[in-house]
């Protein structure tokens, strides 16, 4: 372990200046005291128990503002998109958090027609070469369901963007979405999303319906692209997809996969030399369900060191799970369960050098969603689970994302406001646990 690194592998600062503070280890007691305010019925923060300090980074949003997404950049500046509503209009914005410090905010599309979605959201990737890639949803026809992908670029951090372009051949009125970007070393990236071009067209004697593909496309920084891949030809409704690059190279994609026996498992397809690999499943664990659950895995690498992460309610019993690889996604191990018997889910992964990984879900508790971390290794599992916060009233915090910036980790998450009218705005926090 390098000096003044944690066994994250991140910097290790003093809670003075606002920084985080990453233990590797917390107290048998610390354990005992998440578990009494999950229990609890009363408190409204985790950080009234006083285990935690919060850096709250505030976020420059304006009214309605939710869905918010982080992705950080190569300097360790930290990124975040978000939508707005405003009338009959709709945004996709972002702003960058330098240390303390937010930038102007930056319109990336207004319209009409942009989808809003709790669990299909936007997103921004910083590409090779200090461009930026955006992708967002618009709707194709008078259905709730029924909107295209759009992917933009930018070359001066957001301030202008090129037209926007869609990736998928497919033009019907059906659903396309839940989008996983992957740069490349190029400048460009790699865009996979469920496509519903054979949505409802099952043959004879199928036992399923509504089938959803997994599809990809590279796309580079003009805006040209290369041919769709068909990665799945039946993979679960609405459910996110999450992709990653390995050192090496490779692309591994997670997704919620579907048999024809309503199996709702989590599987994977990697792309090697540019050959996909047909679907694995990560591990049978056997969920059936007649439903989309909307409630998607997700993936992170460092170097060749990949985590997963996702939520299952096999044989009626929620579950957080991840499972860990040390050669690229070729193979995972048997998966640790690490939730605290309250699972809703909705997770997030970072993946760090020494083999260990940061994860994030959500408990219910109390009437409320716990939004719970915890550094887990693939020897001990999660140790100890910290609340970050806990939502009581109404509404949800959604998705809550997690990106590695140069300080340490930041979480967002979609905020209620209370009140009547059901507004939000999001939260952007760093994360300081003391001992």
């Amino acid at each position: 372990m390098a000096h003044g690194q944690s066994a994250f592998g991140l910097p290790q600062k003093n809670n003075n200046g606002g920084k985080i503070l990453f233990m590797s280890k917390c107290s048998a007691a610390s354990t005992l005291i998440l578990g009494a305010l999950l229990a609890s019925s009363t408190a409204s923060y985790a950080e009234e128990t006083g285990l935690f300090r919060l850096t709250d980074r505030g976020s420059p949003v304006g009214i309605n503002a939710r869905e918010p997404s982080l992705a950080p950049l190569s300097d360790g500046r930290v990124l975040l998109s978000w939508t707005e509503e405003s009338g009959t209009e709709a945004e996709v914005r972002m702003a960058i958090l330098n240390g303390s410090e937010w930038s102007d905010v930056r319109t990336i599309n207004v319209s009409s027609k942009i989808y809003i979605n709790w669990a299909d959201f936007p997103s921004v990737v910083a590409l090779a070469g200090g461009g930026l890639a955006a992708q967002w949803l618009e709707l194709n026809g008078p259905g709730d369901y029924q909107y295209d992908v759009k992917i933009a670029f930018s070359k001066d951090e957001g301030r202008s963007w090129t037209d926007s372009i869609v990736p998928h051949d497919d033009r019907s009125q059906r659903e396309h979405g839940f989008v996983s970007l992957v740069p490349d070393q190029f400048g460009g990236l790699t865009a996979l999303w469920l496509d519903g071009r054979e949505y409802g067209s099952q043959t004879e004697g199928d036992s399923f319906e509504n089938t959803m593909q997994l599809r990809a496309r590279q796309i580079n920084f003009d805006g040209t692209m290369q041919p769709e891949s068909l990665l799945d030809v039946r993979t679960c409704t609405c459910c996110q997809t999450s992709a990653t690059r390995t050192a090496s190279g490779d692309i591994v994609a997670v997704y919620r996969d579907r048999t024809a026996d309503e199996i709702r498992d989590i599987s994977a397809v990697r792309q090697a030399d540019g050959e996909w690999t047909e679907p694995a499943t990560i591990h049978n664990d056997g969920w059936e369900i007649a439903g989309c659950p909307v409630n998607g895995p997700a993936i992170d690498t460092m170097g060749d060191r990949i985590s997963v992460i996702w939520f299952t309610a096999a044989e009626n019993e929620p579950k957080v799970r991840i499972a860990f690889s040390d050669d690229g996604g070729a193979q995972f191990d048997e998966p640790l369960r690490i939730d605290l018997g309250a699972a809703a889910g909705r997770v997030d992964v970072l993946q760090f050098a020494d083999g260990s990984a940061l994860a994030l879900w959500i408990e219910y508790v109390g009437g409320g969603e716990a939004i719970v971390m915890c550094h887990v290794t693939p020897d001990a599992g999660c140790v100890a689970p910290q609340a970050l916060h806990i939502n009581r009233g109404g509404g949800s915090v959604g998705f809550p994302r997690m990106a590695l910036g140069g300080t340490g980790a930041f979480v967002a998450w979609t905020q209620p406001i209370s009140g009547a009218d059901g507004s939000t705005t999001t939260r952007v926090v760093e994360v300081a646990l003391t001992p």
